[in-house]
């Protein structure tokens, strides 16, 4: 596959790689806003965010923080309605996401097929075509699956005057429709390469996961002119605490054992929407509350088996 053979090879070091990810995703972040803290372990929530504070900002992971389940395999089902790819990808398209539902965190090598997959499906589209299917399948798939509580956090932000960008290893486009049809100020997510508009099958740099998820942060904070220190981060998973780490503010949003564990030791506060508990700090137990595989999945077995 053309995208594999682009990925394997390692010309540059893994640092580097992350540094051009996040540098190329916080460029595409900036110049799609431009066309259309809080709470510290010991800090009283109630200064949070704090009004009228222009170099304070909001970065939200997307999967299992502000939505439920895998973005990407959600888009992927839309792409398998509009015959973009077979019925046997589907099926792999709903055991990653089974796997990334009932382990509640990223597993490297799901996520790696996830993106192969769809990087071999877009290869050859234009990009206008991909926004604007990507339009529909939030309506279809994804509007439903919103956090209200991660939610309600972005806007407070917003209520508050500062930008609040999601930051995912998802398609950038995919994450920019997220983002608008939110009332978020942009997206940081995985640049797929395109020339004159068409996708090409590769990425620039890597995918925007975890070390490049700082990256990026690190990258559109200094050309946003943010103070990092009075910024606020919100991620459920472990592989993301190179950027939780970077703001003075972070939050444990549904978070995976490593990353409550981790949490717990650094006195970060946390949120817990998977059972409807919310606990003010991480030092509050919550329950893990994974349940059965649901949604997403249930309906794209369903729809195999009408198929068949």
């Amino acid at each position: 596959m053309a995208a594999l053979g682009w990925l394997t090879p390692r010309r540059r070091s893994a640092t580097a790689r992350s540094v051009l990810a996040g540098e190329a995703s916080a460029e595409a972040a900036r110049k799609s806003s431009q066309e259309v803290e809080e709470t510290a372990g010991t800090e009283p929530e109630s200064q949070f965010p704090v009004l009228g504070d222009i170099q304070a900002a909001a970065f939200f992971d997307l999967d299992n923080t502000v939505m439920q389940g895998a973005s990407l395999f959600h888009f992927g089902r839309g792409l398998y309605k509009r015959k973009f790819f077979e019925t046997r990808d589907l099926a792999r398209f709903a055991w990653q996401q089974a796997w990334f539902r009932l382990a509640g965190s990223e597993d490297p090598e799901h996520m790696q097929e996830a993106r192969d997959s769809a990087l071999s499906i877009v290869k050859g589209h234009r990009v206008a075509e991909l926004q604007s299917i990507g339009e529909e399948i939030y309506d279809e798939y994804m509007a439903e699956r919103i956090w209200p509580g991660t939610r309600a956090l972005a806007q407070a932000h917003l209520d508050a005057g500062q930008k609040v960008w999601l930051v995912t290893a998802a398609p950038v486009e995919i994450a920019q429709v997220i983002a608008r049809r939110l009332g978020l100020t942009g997206a940081l997510g995985t640049v797929a390469e395109s020339v004159d508009g068409v996708y090409t099958g590769k990425l620039v740099g890597e995918p925007l996961h975890g070390p490049a998820k700082a990256e990026a942060v690190r990258a559109l904070a200094a050309a946003e002119g943010l103070d990092l220190s009075r910024c606020a981060a919100y991620s459920d998973s472990h592989n993301d605490i190179p950027m939780l780490s970077l703001v003075g503010h972070p939050y444990a949003i549904n978070p995976d054992t490593k990353l409550r564990k981790h949490a717990r030791r650094l006195d970060w506060r946390l949120r817990d929407y998977r059972t409807g508990r919310k606990a003010a700090k991480v030092g509050i137990p919550a329950a893990a509350g994974v349940g059965a595989v649901a949604g997403g999945t249930a309906a794209a077995i369903a729809l195999h088996k009408r198929r068949r």
